[in-house]
């Protein structure tokens, strides 16, 4: 790709951008959130047109305006957010489409390749099994089986191992060195500097919407990555404080919550929290995390069980005494949930109980002006790069967004902390400074429940690790490395443990 750039809505996504992707390797696109990894990777895969620049295969210029385009010349992509029909079976989903590529499928033929495929790659799928009963892990299978169904030698992987166990990433890895030993080049998108590491060949840095360099991975370190990425000098490996561990905070005994489609998403879990602790909650997406944060909260109903805070039992009271009784919540989703994205900085920090003790209580009305004083205090404090406390949030970076959720969360020195996904899309000077957020809560006693996708996350901040599946506490783990195949497995179902030493 020679000299791409792209503009959106006057900002500049990606800045005469030149990459090589040679036959054979796995070059790893990094950068930190925003860089424009995404975007340069929907040019090549014919979702955006650039504005300018040239596609350059095997010596040739060529024209990609679709996805139908790029697959035309070899060019294959899975994205995030998988692209399959629920309701038709995994051979059904991958020759979806194929007739205008030139292909004339027959059943039997088409199951037979791609069990062939699947045992060649070790990615095995039933070609008759219907999508919608398959785990997250063997949608991923397919996706990329269709790909190779195709004959695609370029394939683009946008973060492949966001909702795979340890044991599926692995595997995923395996696949993949086959997939460059048989011919194929990957561009493997990622923010995981050890999976980076593991897997590519060289790694081609973006920042701010440009190429930093392209590096041979064998010749460099996870901080020198870290460095190209941010800018500067980066702490990766983070020392918990030593904390006494105290009284039980959180207490809950046999849960059931339903999601949002009426169905047993949380089952007779059970748990505690202690003060000055981190308790992670390992698991796949989709087991019911979000479900139990939401139910401590008080955002969603209990349907049986107690949720008890500092031994007194909350579960049918109301949001605002849960905040009033020392809860945070730090959401996953910090645009939609976390902030009023067009409210401005000043009114996000303080939306909840603590605007009432900036109020005036004679007059009963809000003094704005205090209101604003407070947040240029907190501003400073949490260093959130905004132009003025009245800048409406949607215009704040992801990280500086994260930082005013934290600020308003935990400026009323709660007893119990839910983070949940609290570094989900952050650059890594992000991710940093929210760790030392969380653990400096923790030397002050807070209960903390963290709730993340990633496990070297859960490994780095945790006293406990406790594994969910299926919205149910499986079994415990040390915050070790050492215990990554046992947790993994309990994380697939396939095992179930009490606690582990």
């Amino acid at each position: 790709m020679r000299h791409i750039s792209k503009h959106f809505a006057g900002v500049k996504a990606n800045d005469d951008i030149d990459i090589e992707l040679k036959k054979g390797e796995v070059l790893a696109l990094l950068g930190e959130n925003g860089a424009g990894k995404t975007t340069l990777m929907n040019i090549l895969f014919g979702i955006y047109k650039a504005d300018n620049g040239e596609i350059v295969i095997n010596g040739k210029s060529i024209h990609i305006s679709s996805p139908h385009d790029a697959l035309k010349h070899g060019v294959g992509m899975v994205q995030q957010h998988f692209t399959l029909v629920p309701s038709f079976t995994t051979a059904e989903n991958i020759v979806l489409g194929l007739k205008e590529l030139g292909f004339i499928p027959k059943t039997k033929n088409v199951e037979s390749r791609i069990e062939e495929l699947g045992n060649r790659y070790g990615l095995p799928v039933n070609p008759r099994a219907k999508v919608w009963t398959l785990s997250v892990g063997e949608k991923q299978r397919i996706e990329i089986l269709k790909l190779l169904y195709t004959g695609a030698k370029i394939l683009i992987l946008d973060e492949p191992t966001a909702v795979l166990t340890p044991q599926e990433a692995e595997s995923l890895f395996e696949a993949v060195r086959k997939m460059v030993a048989d011919g194929a080049s990957v561009i493997f998108i990622s923010h995981k500097l050890d999976e980076v590491m593991e897997v590519s060949d060289r790694v081609t840095v973006l920042r701010s919407g440009k190429v930093v360099g392209t590096v041979n991975t064998a010749e460099v370190t996870k901080n020198d990555l870290a460095r190209m990425m941010v800018g500067r000098d980066v702490i990766l490996d983070i020392q918990k404080p030593e904390v006494e561990i105290g009284k039980k905070i959180l207490e809950i005994e046999n849960l059931k919550v339903k999601n949002d489609k009426g169905l047993l998403s949380v089952n007779n879990l059970n748990l505690e929290v202690k003060a000055g602790e981190v308790l992670g909650i390992a698991g796949v997406a989709g087991n019911g995390q979000r479900e139990l944060a939401e139910a401590i909260y008080g955002l969603r109903k209990v349907e049986v069980g107690k949720i008890l805070l500092h031994g007194k039992d909350i579960t049918g009271t109301s949001v605002s005494h849960r905040i009033k009784e020392g809860i945070a919540y730090i959401p996953e989703d910090r645009k939609g949930t976390a902030t009023c994205p067009n409210l401005p900085v000043s009114t996000n920090l303080f939306l909840k109980n603590t605007i009432t003790r900036l109020a005036d209580s004679t007059h009963f009305f809000i003094d704005r002006k205090k209101i604003v004083e407070k947040a240029a205090e907190l501003i400073n404090s949490y260093s959130i790069m905004t132009p003025s406390p009245k800048t409406p949030v949607k215009f704040l970076s992801g990280g500086n967004i994260q930082k005013v959720v934290l600020a308003r969360e935990l400026s009323t020195t709660p007893s119990l902390i839910i983070a949940s996904h609290p570094t989900r899309g952050l650059d890594i000077g992000a991710m940093e400074f929210v760790y030392r957020t969380l653990l400096e809560q923790k030397r002050k006693g807070a209960a903390i429940l963290l709730l993340a996708g990633e496990l070297y996350e859960i490994f780095r901040l945790s006293d406990r690790v406790a594994v969910i599946y299926e919205g149910e506490i499986v079994g415990y783990a040390p915050p070790d490395p050492a215990y990554i195949e046992e947790i993994g497995l309990m994380m697939g179902g396939s095992k179930k443990a009490g606690e582990l030493h």
